[in-house]
């Protein structure tokens, strides 16, 4: 049993697309939000409907993977990428009037609600149990259930606005994780900036690849003085700083500058926030940082 009163209809493939889109514009505009816990960016779960398996990353590694129960036909658990939006301890079952606690309560004593096609994480859920024997079946209408033991571990390491990814896959956890722009391997460090002698701690951590260092943009052009905006029909990241204008397709190797293509490294997707490579920052805008690895700041 969940949460559900009644079964809550799956989107036609119309639907799907434009959720897709939906979730996409989303993510990008998530890039530049600036508020998110950074938790929520470096920690990732995946839930594998094929495998009945659920995937808690963090930090740019597969920490532990858990067995779960999901939706008894697989249009019952929607598909996509979902914010958890909501967390409760000891959920009552409204349906059937059980108070939260209750050992006879199907959702457990946690509750980890997702934004799922409208819903803001009162109807599709990672939760609890009553039962069991019931994980690792498709029996739920439509939630992720766990072993209680799991979820009360899982719980307290997973903030709001953390992305969750359900999937049918063939693949393993950590090629799902890649393919879903995960930094998988990669480093994220909480760093800081230090310009004109003042230290500012930024809300995003750094990130580490192979000894490279990517800085988020939003809060990078920002300190910087600039401004970003992204162009609603390209996608494109427009970046003013300095009497430039750069522009940037997510994920790209270019950049233009002043209406001239310049070469970079790719920008990194985590969790929904853009990262520049360091290195970028003097092509893109004539200025010429330093990284500091012992203090882990990047000195402008």
């Amino acid at each position: 049993m969940d949460l559900h009163a009644y079964p809550v209809p799956y989107p036609s493939r119309l639907a799907k697309a434009a959720l897709s889109l939906l979730a996409f514009t989303l993510l990008l505009a998530a890039c530049f939000a600036g508020t998110a816990k950074a938790s929520a960016v470096t920690d990732l779960l995946i839930i594998n409907k094929k495998t009945n398996t659920l995937g808690y990353f963090s930090g740019g590694k597969l920490v532990k993977t858990f067995r779960v129960a999901t939706g008894k036909t697989k249009e019952l658990t929607p598909e996509g990428r979902f914010p958890i939006v909501v967390k409760v301890k000891n959920r009552p079952y409204y349906k059937e009037h059980i108070p939260g606690g209750d050992p006879a309560n199907p959702l457990g004593d946690r509750w980890l609600g997702l934004k799922v096609n409208g819903t803001m994480g009162t109807t599709y859920a990672i939760h609890g149990n009553n039962n069991e024997s019931s994980i690792g079946k498709y029996v739920s209408a439509g939630c992720i259930r766990m072993h209680n033991d799991d979820i009360r571990w899982l719980y307290p390491r997973i903030a709001t606005q953390t992305m969750v990814i359900i999937t049918s896959s063939g693949l393993d956890m950590q090629s799902i994780a890649v393919k879903s722009g995960y930094p998988l391997g990669q480093t994220l460090v909480a760093g800081s900036f230090v310009k004109d002698g003042e230290t500012i701690i930024p809300q995003s951590p750094f990130l580490i690849e192979q000894s490279r260092v990517f800085v988020p943009l939003r809060e990078t052009v920002t300190l910087l003085g600039g401004s970003v905006t992204i162009n609603a029909v390209s996608g494109d990241i427009v970046m003013k700083l300095g009497g430039r204008t750069v522009t940037h397709q997510p994920l790209g190797d270019t950049a233009n500058v002043d209406g001239k293509s310049v070469a970079m490294l790719p920008s990194r997707n985590v969790g929904g926030r853009l990262y520049l490579p360091l290195s970028s920052l003097a092509p893109l805008f004539g200025i010429v940082p330093a990284w500091n690895p012992q203090a882990k700041a990047v000195e402008l």
